[in-house]
């Protein structure tokens, strides 16, 4: 009597544990279908399409960076010529070396 006792708590508690490994298998299938793992594997699967889309990314990611640099680079020579119509001593004559030498190359 006593071992039937002790069988059907460990049915129990394997019950337990496949309900539980069955929720977590069927959350792991949800995330999985949210990430479009399926359109990943067919990407991977066609190179062609693969390295289409790699070189249309660079292409934004160069472009955003020519862009962002541009930008920056512009304001820091706008900051630059403000300083040096200051005509601060110190920093002045730095900056007006700085100014002559870009303009020279621009």
């Amino acid at each position: 009597m006593n071992r039937k006792g002790c069988d059907s708590e460990v049915d129990e508690e394997e019950k337990r544990l496949v309900e539980d490994l069955y929720d977590r298998l069927e959350n792991i299938s949800e995330n999985i279908q949210k990430i479009n793992i399926a359109e990943y594997i067919e990407m991977v699967r066609s190179p062609r399409r693969m390295i289409y889309i790699n070189f249309i990314s660079g292409l934004a990611r160069g472009l955003g960076v020519a862009v962002g640099a541009t930008i920056l680079g512009g304001l820091v020579l706008m900051i630059l010529f403000r300083l040096a119509e200051l005509n601060i001593p110190l920093i002045g004559f730095f900056i007006a070396k700085i100014v002559k030498i870009v303009q020279t190359y621009l």
